[in-house]
């Protein structure tokens, strides 16, 4: 065990840094056809959920909600994807992607889907002000 906290290589290869919530670091993918972030607290050698201190839990619940709600709003999705893996990156981390009807893979899962291509920095950019403009209090 470590008591340092390091983003898995994987997850810092394949997003974008947003932002330092209180517990999490939130994260955009590099994936074109899905408005998809993901918040990975910020504590070493946590895998699964049950294993933050419910302290902790209860914060990325609130993390996790302002994030869900700033989606809906930015994207209008027609369901809104929340899930923990942990399959193939181990270190926890939520995934909050907004799905539409006739998205690439819908209606089935993202994970294992084709991506069409990684996203430009503007299209970056762009969607990370649309949810970070909309984003209420994470706590704290």
């Amino acid at each position: 065990m470590t008591n340092e906290f390091l983003l898995d290589p994987r997850l810092e290869a394949d997003t974008w840094a947003v932002a330092e919530w209180p517990l999490s670091r939130l994260r955009l993918m590099d994936h074109h056809d899905y408005a998809w972030f993901i918040l990975v607290p910020r504590r070493a050698d946590v895998r699964e959920l049950h294993q933050l201190a419910p302290e902790d839990a209860i914060q990325l619940a609130r993390e996790s909600g302002a994030l869900a709600r700033a989606m809906e709003q930015a994207f209008a999705p027609k369901a809104l994807n929340v899930a923990k893996l942990g399959n193939i990156v181990e270190q926890l981390h939520l995934h909050h992607v907004a799905r539409r009807e006739g998205d690439p893979a819908w209606p089935g899962p993202v994970w294992g889907a084709p991506k069409s291509r990684g996203l430009e920095t503007q299209e970056a950019e762009d969607r990370i002000a649309r949810v970070l403009g909309l984003v209420g209090d994470v706590g704290g």
